[in-house]
Formats: structure tokens, C-alpha cells, sequence
């Protein structure tokens, strides 16, 4: 426990059955649960975490609850329909068992896929677990090594102690990051980053790439975990979910690890274009339900007058492009209707990111 508040950690692992050990040993002792969520592993990674579990049987653990049944008076009807839909969530999830026999006195959760599903899936499902067990703090901590379990208590902290909702590690501004990290991954996360600001509503953040993160218990519950991104997109899913919930957010610097002997499995060219059009789709999903159908708002008109005016324009700009390379005289009233429509467009596509900075600073902690 942190602060008498419980703590898990949810690792996603596929063919991890090298790098697996490094992870569980080296993990601090106030976790209380670890969840590994393998995800349809074609190695001995199942076997490895089998043993550290057979291993671990009389070590002392804090015991933590399962989700009871609430009785029923005049006032929480609602509180009961949350329940049934949390209860019922677990079908929509990939197939997965449980490995253990008692898994509510177990430190170490194995949680086998039956199906690959990817590593929003494995997440998802391992936050699954720690929702169902009423964790308060749940951390997510990749299979492969390659984040410094140094640093847990800091990302865990904000959520402990200040009742942010959600923290992710921040690698970018590390004084080594341009150093240390990949230089193609560094212009891919710096694309992505720059998208999922405009994608999510969380303006400030800057990282968005790292899946170094810690979530609250209300987070987790506000939140539908079935829908989360199944694959390398979900830590840009999560951010527009989350900002949707009105969820608040904080970045903590943590160092860049790599060469730990972790093999990426992330073909940069091929997830940039598939998360790309998932952050096109989000924005808009978030306008709607954020910004019309929960909390009306200003912005939602102007963003939609500026695409609005925006695309009415380009047939005029085409013109003029038509015949300044012609050659020939472009009308007065093209030039006026295009002029007019941009200017309107952009002028409005501006107002709208004001606005959207100014709403979203109360979610940056």
C-alpha cells in the first residue's frame, strides 16, 4: 500500500518470457497486486509468471475486496444499474482466464488472453481486474523492462495523495531524451503528440506516447474499459476518453530506457496513419459529446462553422490556382469569396482552440 491507499500494476506482456522475471523482481514493495495480462504469448511467458506464483503462495499480501452487492433502498437505483453494467462489462472483453486458484490472495494475477488482442486489449483487460477489485491506484508498467520501477512512486503519488485522475511519465523533458531515444521515435511521438493535443483537449500534454501511467479508482469508472483502443493507439484512446469524463491529468518526468534488452514490436510507418485516423475520428467524438450533448459550449459552433466555411472555400481556391497557372484574369468576386471564406475559417478555427485551451486548463494538474 501508498498512504493506506492500494496499489496495482497491470503489465501487458506478449513473448516477454526473457524480460518478465526483470519486471516482477525488480517491482517495489508497496505494490499490492500485480497483474500480468498475457496476451496470447507464443513463448514460455505464462510458465515463468506460473512459477513466481507458485513461489509467492505464502507471501503476505493486503487483502483486497471484490465488488459487493449493494442493497437496494429508494435513493440508489442508479447506484444498482452501474453495478449490473460493470458486472456485464466482462463480455465484451477478448476471452481471457484467470490462472490463479485464489487470485484474491495472490500478489502475483496471471491473466491469460485466449486470442491475441493487443496491447490496449491486454491493458483494458488488466484494468478490468483492478476496477472489479476496487484497487485505488492502478499503474500500468510495460512487460518488457523497459520502465524503471525507481520511478513508480512518483507517477502513483499524484493519485495517492492529490486525487489527480490520471498521470502519465513524461520522457520528452528529460534533459538526455534527444540523446537517449530513437530518433524516429522521437519525430513519431512528437507527431502524434502534437494530433492527440488537438485530439484530446489535454493541451499541455506532451508525451503522449509513454504507457508509464497511473489511473484512479473514479477514473477507471468513468470510463467504458471494453472500448479502449485495442492496440498502440490506446494511450491517445484514453486521453480523449478521459478528457470526455472530464478526467484531470498530470505529467511527472521519468528517464528514457532503452537497450535494456527489449525488442519493440511497433512498426512506426505502419501505427502513425492507423492512430492518425483514430485521432480524427476522437476529435469530433469529443466536440459532440463533450461540447454539445454534456456541457453546451461556444466552441462547438465554431469549430464546426470554421470546417464548414473552411471546405466551401477550397472550390474558390481552386479556381484561382486554375488560372494564375493559365495565366488568365481571376474575377474580382472568386478572390472575394475565397478571401472572405478563409479568413472566416481560420479566424473561427482559432477562436475555437482558444477557447478549448482556456476549457481544458482545469483538467491539468
Amino acid at each position: 500500500m501508498l498512504n493506506g491507499k492500494t496499489v496495482a500494476v497491470v503489465v501487458p506482456a506478449f513473448n516477454e518470457e526473457k524480460q518478465i522475471s526483470m519486471v516482477i523482481d525488480s517491482m517495489p514493495f508497496f505494490v499490492d497486486r500485480i497483474i500480468i495480462v498475457n496476451d496470447k504469448s507464443t513463448d514460455r511467458t505464462a510458465e515463468v509468471v506460473m512459477e513466481y506464483i507458485e513461489r509467492e503462495k505464502q507471501a503476505t499480501v493486503h487483502i483486497v475486496e471484490v465488488m459487493g452487492e449493494i442493497i437496494e433502498t429508494r435513493y440508489n437505483r442508479a447506484d444498482i444499474v452501474a453495478q449490473k453494467i460493470n458486472e456485464k462489462e466482462i463480455d465484451f472483453f477478448i476471452p481471457s482466464e484467470i490462472a490463479n486458484k485464489n487470485p484474491e490472495n495472490d500478489r502475483i494475477i496471471l491473466i491469460n488472453m485466449l486470442q491475441n488482442g493487443g496491447v490496449g486489449a491486454a491493458i483494458a483487460r488488466g484494468y478490468k481486474w483492478c476496477k472489479d477489485y476496487g484497487i485505488d491506484c492502478t499503474a500500468v508498467m510495460a512487460g518488457d523492462g523497459q520502465m524503471d520501477p525507481a520511478e513508480l512512486e512518483s507517477i502513483c503519488k499524484p493519485v495517492v495523495d492529490e486525487g489527480i485522475d490520471y498521470v502519465k511519465g513524461n520522457r520528452l523533458i528529460h534533459r538526455s531524451a534527444l540523446l537517449v531515444i530513437p530518433k524516429i521515435r522521437f519525430l513519431g511521438n512528437s507527431v502524434l503528440s502534437i494530433l492527440t493535443k488537438i485530439a484530446s483537449g489535454y493541451w499541455h500534454v506532451s508525451d503522449t506516447q509513454t504507457g508509464y501511467t497511473a489511473i484512479s479508482k473514479k477514473a477507471l469508472n468513468a470510463i467504458r474499459l471494453h472500448k479502449i483502443y485495442p492496440r498502440y493507439g490506446m494511450p491517445n484512446d484514453i486521453l480523449v476518453k478521459l478528457n470526455i469524463a472530464f478526467c484531470t491529468l498530470r505529467e511527472v518526468e521519468i528517464k528514457p530506457v532503452y537497450d535494456v534488452g527489449e525488442r519493440s514490436k511497433m512498426k512506426i510507418f505502419k501505427v502513425i496513419p492507423k492512430i492518425s485516423w483514430l485521432l480524427f475520428k476522437s476529435f469530433f467524438k469529443r466536440l459532440w459529446l463533450k461540447y454539445l450533448f454534456r456541457d453546451f459550449h461556444p466552441l462547438f459552433l465554431l469549430y464546426h462553422f470554421s470546417f464548414i466555411t473552411g471546405i466551401i472555400s477550397l472550390p474558390y481556391g481552386f479556381k484561382i490556382l486554375e488560372r494564375l497557372f493559365q495565366g488568365a484574369l481571376i474575377a474580382e468576386g472568386t478572390l472575394l469569396a475565397f478571401f472572405f471564406l478563409f479568413i472566416s475559417s481560420f479566424q473561427s478555427l482559432l477562436f475555437a482552440m482558444w477557447m478549448d485551451i482556456q476549457d481544458n486548463e482545469r483538467l491539468y494538474k
